[in-house]
């Protein structure tokens, strides 16, 4: 059983709503606040949400069970099942609190223990580049005091909140990665996190089928910008095409980086699948990240520790500690070399990808496996046309398609004249046998796809018992 996070009357005070509870709930406090009910463990808080297959407060009475100590409860599910709860509440000495939304409750409670912090708080949003972004920051960050980030990709209305209640009180810095995938999702974390620093990498197309336009997604993502204070400095990319939009109407200073306009950058080495050597006011930097996309997200992260006084050598250190993510610009080496960059897929992302495939040195074939991308809505015959052109012009020696957006890239590139061996398969089994078959020892190839393709799977077919970790 962990520190206590709050006793029960503070919760009730931050978030409102009516306490339902019994004597000996009050002893202990809360230890945890969790969403998932597999997470469940003494004293914990539970937050029952509403999913699209199921309902998080039909799992209360199993919370209870393992030990949990307090549940949010909906109004509307408490007037329609106000007996069985309070049977639940007598058996396991539980508690609730009765709120219109657990969702909201969540985000003050999150809110709350925030403003209890003296934490200085960094906001990462962006189309493409956010994650990199954020961990690179955490990295460098981290040379200098205590520093938390939210972890992998709790980043949603969800995710962040959840992710609040680690940030303990010996931490400097706090980095929060914010993602969005439907309006108003960006202000709702601004709310919880209230950020002195904002960064935001690009516009893109990202989720563009849930916003329907880039202006709107930029809208989105310019409240990021809009809640910081008058003392605080957002950063955006010094070529942002929105760049006078996104300034106009904020109250922080903006400053932009890049190539040209990143403090003390001097230049930097491509060196392929090795990343980049960077030069900053006389250091040489090895950044092990490849790709210009994760140069100009080192690019973004120095001019943030710059504003805030960290010193070259602590910038040098974090830099090179970096890791590759999990399937994002992930190097296996092997006899075939494998860039596994399956974490997500959009029409930016899949260019930047594309380029850099195209760009490397490379003595050998050069394989592309591509997934649909997804969210684009109406863009995404359009979308994946454009990404077949793409492909056509740069020279692979064979593309092995997955997912059933594909057909439009299929066509395409069966009616060209150059003859490239192209392949389409809506079963991962066939795709990754016709792969295997197809792939040479010297072999470079490129898998990229949405998320939801789950196209790491591939993998295995290449390189056989492969684990997550084996990637250089």
């Amino acid at each position: 059983m962990g520190r206590a996070l709050f006793q029960f009357t503070e919760i009730v005070r931050i978030v409102g709503g009516n306490p339902y509870y019994l004597p000996l709930t009050e002893q202990g406090g809360i230890t945890s606040v969790i969403s998932d009910s597999r997470q469940a463990s003494k004293g914990c808080l539970f937050v029952p949400l509403k999913g699209e297959r199921t309902d998080g407060h039909y799992y209360i009475q199993e919370v209870f069970s393992k030990g949990g100590k307090a549940s949010f409860v909906a109004d509307e599910f408490w007037s329609l099942n106000q007996d069985s709860l309070q049977s639940y509440a007598v058996k396991y000495r539980g508690a609730y609190i009765i709120v219109p939304s657990p969702l909201e409750a969540l985000h003050r409670l999150a809110e709350g223990y925030l403003r209890k912090k003296k934490v200085h708080r960094i906001g990462v949003t962006g189309s493409n580049g956010k994650t990199t972004t954020k961990e690179i920051l955490g990295a460098i960050l981290s040379q200098t005091s205590s520093t938390f980030m939210n972890r992998g990709n709790l980043n949603s209305e969800i995710g962040l909140p959840l992710s609040v209640f680690e940030v303990q009180d010996e931490n400097r810095w706090a980095v929060f990665e914010m993602g969005m995938n439907h309006p108003g999702e960006i202000q709702a974390l601004a709310q919880i996190v209230k950020p002195e620093i904002g960064v935001l990498t690009n516009i893109g197309t990202a989720h563009i089928g849930n916003l329907g336009s880039k202006e709107a997604i930029a809208a989105e993502k310019k409240q990021l910008l809009l809640s910081l204070p008058s003392g605080g400095v957002g950063f955006i990319y010094e070529e942002e095409s929105f760049a006078s939009f996104l300034k106009e109407g904020v109250k922080a200073r903006i400053k932009t980086f890049g190539e040209k306009t990143t403090p003390g950058y001097e230049g930097a080495e491509n060196l392929g699948l090795k990343g980049w050597g960077i030069q900053l006011e006389g250091k040489r930097i090895r950044f092990p990240l490849i790709g210009r996309f994760n140069l100009r997200n080192a690019l973004a992260a120095i001019a943030v520790c710059k504003e805030l006084g960290v010193g070259n050598s602590e910038i040098q250190a974090g830099l090179e500690s970096v890791k590759p993510l999990f399937g994002r610009s992930q190097i296996i080496e092997g006899p075939i070399t494998i860039l596994l960059d399956c974490y997500n897929a959009n029409p930016n992302s899949m260019q930047e990808a594309l380029e850099f495939f195209q760009e490397i040195e490379w003595p050998g074939r050069r394989i592309g496996v591509f997934g649909s991308m997804k969210e684009l809505g109406s863009f995404e015959g359009e979308a994946h046309r454009t990404l077949g052109e793409w492909i056509l012009r740069k020279n692979l020696d064979g593309v092995f398609l997955y997912g059933e957006a594909m057909e439009t890239v299929y066509q395409l590139l069966q009616s060209s004249a150059n003859r490239l061996p192209v392949f389409l398969e809506q079963k991962i089994e066939v795709l990754g046998r016709k792969l295997k078959d197809f792939l040479k020892e010297g072999d470079l190839v490129l898998i990229k796809g949405s998320r939801s393709l789950e196209l790491e799977r591939v993998v295995n077919y290449i390189v056989p018992h492969h684990t997550e970790g084996e990637h250089a």
